[in-house]
C-alpha cells in the first residue's frame, strides 16, 4: 500500500515513519509511504512557499504554484486529502477504509492555511483528526499514518490485535492485566487465571460493555443501547447494570 505525504517538513515525517511498527512495515515492503518537500518545487534562492494573504490578516498563506507543481511532478496516489477542520472527522471506521484502499495521500498545510485553489481545483477531499488547531497539518497526517498503517494487513505480528481492540465493534476495549498477578494489594482478576478461555472471552465482552457504559456511554446509544443479552452478561460478572448506557 502507497501513502504519499506532501509537506514543508519532511524530516519530521519522515522520522516518524521510519519508526517502530511503520518502520518494520516499510521495510518489509508492506507499506510504501513517499515524503514530498513542497520547497523542492520552488525556485527562488529562499525557497519561498508561503504569502501574505489578498485583502491583508494576520499569517501567511501557502502558494497554489509548489503544491500544483509537486502534484504534478510526483503523482501521488489518489485520493488526496487536504488535512484541515473541514473535512470529514477521522474514526476508526474511516481509517479502516482507507486500509482497505491501494493507497491515498495526505497534504500538510501549514501558516493560516492554503490557497483556496488548493481546496477547490486539486485535493480530493479534507480530512481532520479533530475540533483542535494544529500549527500544521504533519502531526494529524502522522495520526492518519499510525491508525491506518496498522490495520494493512501483514503490518501487526498479532492480526487479532486489530479486532480486540477499542472501537473494532463500537465499544472500548476490555481491561488488559500482565504479571505479577498481585502488586501492592492490587489483584488480576481470577477469571483471567482460569484458563477457561470462553469463560474469559464472555469476562472480556461483559468488561468492555462496562468500562463503554461508563466511560463513553455516547457509544453505547450509538449501537441502540445495551442488549437484554448485554445485560445478562454484564450481570453475570457482578458488573453495574442500572444506568448502563446512561450517562453517569
Amino acid at each position: 500500500m502507497r501513502i504519499d505525504v506532501i509537506t514543508i517538513f519532511p524530516d519530521m515525517v519522515e522520522d516518524f515513519a521510519g519508526r517502530s511498527l511503520l518502520g518494520r512495515a516499510r521495510e518489509r515492503g508492506r507499506l510504501d509511504i513517499r515524503v514530498h518537500d513542497l520547497r523542492d518545487a520552488t525556485s527562488d534562492v529562499h525557497r519561498t512557499v508561503d504569502d501574505a494573504p489578498f485583502g491583508g490578516g494576520a499569517g501567511m498563506v501557502l502558494l497554489p504554484g509548489p503544491v500544483f507543481d509537486t502534484v504534478e511532478r510526483v503523482a501521488p496516489p489518489r485520493p488526496l486529502f487536504l488535512l484541515g477542520p473541514g473535512g470529514r472527522r477521522l474514526d476508526q471506521a474511516m481509517a479502516r477504509d482507507l486500509a482497505a484502499s491501494d493507497g491515498f495521500s495526505l497534504l500538510c498545510g501549514r501558516y493560516e492555511g492554503v490557497d483556496d485553489r488548493i481546496r477547490t481545483d486539486l485535493v480530493d477531499d479534507e480530512l481532520s483528526i479533530g475540533d483542535v488547531v494544529l500549527a500544521g497539518g504533519e502531526v494529524a497526517a502522522m495520526v492518519v499514518l499510525e491508525a491506518v498503517g496498522r490495520l494493512v494487513p501483514g503490518v501487526m505480528g498479532n492480526e487479532t490485535s486489530a479486532v480486540e481492540e477499542s472501537f473494532a465493534d463500537g465499544l472500548l476495549e476490555h481491561p488488559q492485566f500482565t504479571r505479577p498477578a498481585e502488586f501492592r494489594g492490587l489483584s488480576v482478576p481470577d477469571v483471567l487465571r482460569s484458563g477457561d478461555h470462553a469463560r474469559i472471552a464472555r469476562w472480556r465482552r461483559a468488561a468492555a460493555l462496562d468500562r463503554t457504559s461508563m466511560h463513553r456511554p455516547d457509544l453505547i446509544r450509538a449501537r441502540g443501547g445495551l442488549t437484554p443479552e448485554d445485560r445478562r452478561l454484564l450481570a453475570e460478572f457482578g458488573f453495574d447494570v442500572s444506568g448502563a448506557g446512561e450517562d453517569r
